[in-house]
């Protein structure tokens, strides 16, 4: 490790653009882009501001780690799809709980009620043609002046990330489950 001498001066200029609402991606490989984003989503919360959470690979029932805090909370937090595409019984039933519930997510961020609406795992049903690319990008322009969305998934295709203000792509250095350690309850659930 190599030690540095913290900056004496402030790094960056001030942004003197207007205040709008920004796009988010959270793509990549890496560990922690739903992490991120719910992490956004505990902020605005905690700044008082409306938040919904659409989780588009995660069935309905889900009790995962995150959906017992947020019901805590009091941040509404929906599953829209039937689990992991390999454990699924039927792909066009999972490609039709995709659009319906996409259907959802567009009406919440045009409604302009959410301050933040997160999109969880939307790349998936983009990238296995369930959902049509054109319509996301339509809603992502559309949306109220004030509306901030987060968008997660890995593959993000290139037209999203063109559009977007802000990406990240979470590269993975090491996973414990490539070392043959199973997920862990209330880090990886």
């Amino acid at each position: 490790m190599q030690i540095e001498t913290p900056p004496g001066e402030k790094p960056y200029e001030k942004a003197e653009g207007e205040r709008r609402g920004i796009v988010i991606v959270n793509t990549g490989d890496g560990k922690g882009k739903s992490t991120a984003a719910f992490g956004l989503a505990l902020r605005a919360h905690g700044r008082g501001k409306a938040v919904k959470i659409y989780q588009f690979m995660k069935v309905p029932s889900a009790r995962f780690g995150e959906h017992r805090m947020f019901e805590q909370i009091g941040i509404p937090i929906e599953g829209l799809g039937d689990g992991f595409s390999w454990k699924s019984q039927d792909l066009e039933r999972s490609g039709q709980l995709a659009r319906d519930g996409w259907e959802k997510a567009r009406a919440a961020i045009l409604s302009g009620e959410f301050f933040l609406v997160v999109l969880d795992e939307i790349t998936y049903p983009l990238i296995y043609g369930w959902l049509p690319l054109e319509g996301v990008l339509e809603t992502l322009r559309a949306r109220p002046k004030h509306v901030h969305v987060v968008l997660t998934g890995r593959r993000c295709p290139s037209e999203i990330v063109e559009l977007a203000d802000t990406v990240t792509d979470m590269a993975m250095v090491k996973h414990a489950f490539k070392a043959g350690i199973p997920a862990q309850r209330g880090i990886e659930d």
